[in-house]
């Protein structure tokens, strides 16, 4: 029987996401402002989760009721089928948020779907006390122009920390941006590869995994492995993720100006299992040489928002942009919170794409 999803995303992903799932094999995706629903199966859970380079976390859509007032909202959460998804002695802890709706109370909103949910298990599974004793099963709502969604959350931690960058420089990109900055740009393992801001790495490291077509969620877990009324099979997903690897020849390179942030890039592609196809080095973007070859810069440069005021950060990009104008064989895109980059760098972006990491807006400057 088909189930319902829902991917959050970072705001401007929600195209990469929606494609990213088509070409799994999902129904029925349609994408939303920061998320992507479709329909799959129970293994489909492992599959998304393991697989998806671009989503937030899988959340399993339990349903939908109009929810004008408390009333309507517990008689709607109590009628959905949680005892499908949720064990007699689950643990199901509650979050999310309202807006635009009459209710505005989020722990008011918080206990009356416990409460809904807590009859409807009790119920089901005949206790007068539920004892949570088990494992978690996330509750998500979302009450939105009266009308609530609820969830169950199948991924735990966010699907962004793939576990290989325990350690960071300031400010880093999410791991899930990096990898549609990537793929936004074209990157597709074939080529040249360069970021000379690699910072800790993770631009590079993303653009190493989705190059050998390797499942970013290969190496964590998730909250739903130890779910219980649902037949998952984990080793099956996981062993069809490693099936889709592929292995030639890759022309990766990273560099940073700060030999500390290199060698934590270094260690983070060891983590990530990449660190045979990324050559990183200690390096000045400003001379920036590679005149006679080909490629794809992909970076995240020092801005006002990171380790440079705001001055310093135009100053850096009026060399590197002195720098690119001598290597013309290089599409050159940019990740940047600065609306003036253009001006700094010395040329015009043929596109620029609105994105956002995290809660701050940036533009992705890209210079064809």
């Amino acid at each position: 029987m088909k189930l319902e999803f829902c991917a959050p995303c970072l705001f401007g992903l929600e195209g990469p996401l929606g494609n990213e799932l088509r070409h799994m094999g999902l129904s029925d995706v349609r994408g939303e402002d920061g998320r992507v629903y479709f329909t799959g199966f129970e293994q489909d859970i492992a599959r998304v989760n393991i697989r998806s380079r671009f989503a937030e976390r899988v959340l399993l859509v339990a349903g939908r009721t109009p929810a004008s007032n408390f009333d309507e909202l517990f008689e709607g959460v109590r009628a959905m089928e949680w005892e499908r998804f949720i064990p007699r002695n689950g643990a199901f802890p509650v979050k999310g948020y309202s807006h635009l709706s009459a209710i505005t109370s989020v722990p008011a909103l918080q206990r009356c779907v416990n409460k809904a949910a807590a009859q409807r298990l009790g119920a089901a599974y005949r206790l007068e006390r539920l004892p949570e004793s088990g494992e978690t099963y996330q509750i998500q709502f979302a009450l939105v122009r009266d009308t609530a969604t609820l969830y169950i959350d199948t991924s735990g931690f966010g699907l962004h920390k793939r576990g290989y960058r325990p350690a960071q420089v300031d400010a880093p990109l999410r791991e899930t941006l990096a990898a549609a900055l990537v793929d936004i740009a074209g990157y597709r393992g074939r080529g040249d590869f360069c970021d000379p801001f690699c910072g800790s790495g993770t631009i590079a490291i993303e653009a190493a995994l989705a190059a050998k077509g390797r499942a970013p969620g290969l190496r964590r877990s998730f909250a739903s492995e130890r779910w219980l009324n649902l037949d998952i099979r984990w080793d099956d997903a996981r062993e069809e993720a490693r099936a889709g690897e592929f292995d030639r020849e890759y022309s990766i390179f990273a560099s940073d100006i700060d030999g500390k942030a290199v060698e934590i890039a270094r260690q983070n592609a060891r983590r990530a299992g990449v660190e045979d196809i990324v050559r990183f080095s200690e390096a000045d973007a400003l001379k920036f040489n590679r005149r006679t070859e080909r490629g794809i810069l992909v970076t995240n440069p020092p801005y006002g928002e990171r380790m440079l005021d705001l001055r310093q950060a135009q100053a850096l990009m009026r060399g590197f942009g002195r720098a690119m104008r001598d290597c013309p064989g290089w599409q050159v895109d940019i990740i940047s919170s600065d609306e003036e980059l253009e001006k700094s760098y010395g040329r015009r972006a043929a596109k620029v794409r609105k994105l956002y990491n995290g809660m701050i807006r940036c533009n992705f400057y890209m210079f064809k």
